[in-house]
């Protein structure tokens, strides 16, 4: 029995368990984002932080008269338990989603998953041990962030610009890292419509960073949730067509269709795809045979690729009324123009800190994402993320305004009493290209 003392100094903790948690826990903080929601959802403020889809636009009566037919006619194996890799049905019929993007795949090359999400943790827990070095854009989506936290992994960032990932950076980061002696396991990035930076990675580019990926002998992690929401023309050829084996591409029906299903994949090389599917059984046993049958049965029935028109064109109209808001009343920042997806990545007049100013904007009913939120180094404090998926454009137009009004605040305070100067970002419209990051003397 452990000791009396011991006993006394357990029971006067909040949590009397906190000496017996995994080391692994230490990584595991809230996400940012998550902690916006409860404020963010209520009506008097305007939320440009989450990156909700705009299910509105979904026709909800043939979604709910399609789930009626499934019930009523495969009932039986729609709420059974199903195959840990995924419907083969479905399987077939991601190979149309992702032809867009020139993903030549099999159906047994694809692993079904809960979401893109849970992807993310399946291909980190079976290749990446304590004190591995995952290398990701910088900035970088929050949920890969917290994965890769959460396997206590290395993450070391490579700068972004207008055209995505920098091959020379990603050159110098790598060779850097060798030289050390660090094991670089994976290079995670999204190269299409950014989360959160709103940049798409040129196609001139694409070759290049698989080229270097496997000179380096790293698996390349291709997110791509957005692929589909260009704003413009067909969408670029994924890095996965440019080399198979040396990159897993993940695609999501959280955009596209309706994020409640939680339906997501994976397309990984034979031998990784065995090893994703005994993580994915030893962690749920097999994803939903329902929503798995219920986002195959919209996609039989419906015309999905009209649909992914509506949006396309619905989130192009909000990004133009974000641009030209940001243009008309905040004209001291600079920003992002994005091709397609969901977001803007704004750089505060020198001297703010978004972090700082978020409860300011929140008594002012209108929020957003603080930029420190996509590194794991503590950069971003000079940036923040904006999201036009969800509201009207004229609610975008209040809610910039709204935070026209706290920066206008901020800067008179800091007029007045002055501070210390934060260092830049991107510029828009600046002379010559600028990266999508607040540099530092340490730029890992």
């Amino acid at each position: 029995m452990p000791p009396e003392g011991h006993q006394a100094a357990a029971g006067s903790r909040l949590d009397r368990w906190v000496d017996t948690y995994a080391a692994r826990t230490r990584g595991m903080t809230a996400s940012e984002i998550r902690a916006l929601f409860a404020v963010a959802s209520r009506p008097e403020v305007v939320s440009l932080a989450g990156g909700m889809p705009f299910l509105s636009a979904l026709p909800l009566d043939v979604v709910g008269n399609a789930l009626a037919k499934l019930v009523a006619e495969r009932g039986t194996v729609a709420l059974q338990y199903g195959s840990g890799q995924g419907d083969p049905g479905l399987r077939e019929k991601i190979l149309d989603v992702m032809a867009p993007q020139q993903v030549d795949a099999h159906p047994d090359d694809i692993v079904v998953t809960t979401g893109s999400q849970q992807a993310l943790d399946l291909v980190t827990r079976i290749f990446v041990d304590p004190g591995d070095v995952v290398v990701a854009e910088a900035p970088s989506y929050v949920g890969a962030l917290g994965v890769f936290r959460s396997y206590q992994a290395d993450v070391v960032h490579v700068p972004l610009d207008d055209d995505g990932l920098i091959p020379a950076a990603l050159e110098e980061t790598l060779a850097r890292l060798a030289r050390e002696g660090r094991r670089v396991k994976l290079l995670y990035t999204v190269p299409n419509h950014h989360n959160p930076a709103g940049v798409t990675l040129s196609a001139e580019r694409r070759p290049q960073i698989v080229e270097i990926a496997k000179r380096y002998g790293v698996l390349v992690l291709e997110d791509d949730p957005y692929g589909l929401l260009g704003f413009e023309g067909d969408p670029l050829p994924s890095m996965h067509s440019l080399n198979p084996e040396g990159v897993i591409y993940l695609g999501s029906f959280s955009k596209t269709f309706a994020p409640g299903f939680r339906v997501g994949w994976a397309v990984a090389p034979h031998a990784v795809r065995e090893k994703l599917v005994l993580a994915s059984e030893s962690a749920i046993l097999c994803p939903s045979s329902f929503s798995q049958l219920a986002v195959a049965t919209y996609l039989e029935t419906h015309d999905w690729k009209h649909q992914v028109g509506v949006f396309r064109e619905l989130y192009r109209e909000r990004s133009v009324a974000t641009l030209d808001a940001l243009a008309d009343m905040l004209p001291a920042a600079r920003w992002t123009t994005p091709k397609g997806g969901f977001y803007v990545w704004v750089t505060l007049p020198d001297g703010l800190d978004a972090t700082a100013m978020l409860p300011r904007a929140v008594t002012e009913r209108v929020a957003y994402v603080p930029g420190t939120a996509f590194y794991a180094d503590g950069q971003g404090r000079q940036n923040l993320r904006l999201s036009y998926c969800y509201p009207t454009s004229e609610r975008i137009r209040e809610g910039v305004r709204r935070l026209a009004g706290v920066v206008e605040a901020e800067l008179e305070l800091l007029e007045t009493f002055g501070g210390p100067t934060a260092p830049t970002g991107l510029a828009h419209g600046a002379a010559g290209r600028r990266q999508v990051q607040s540099p530092s003397p340490d730029l890992t």
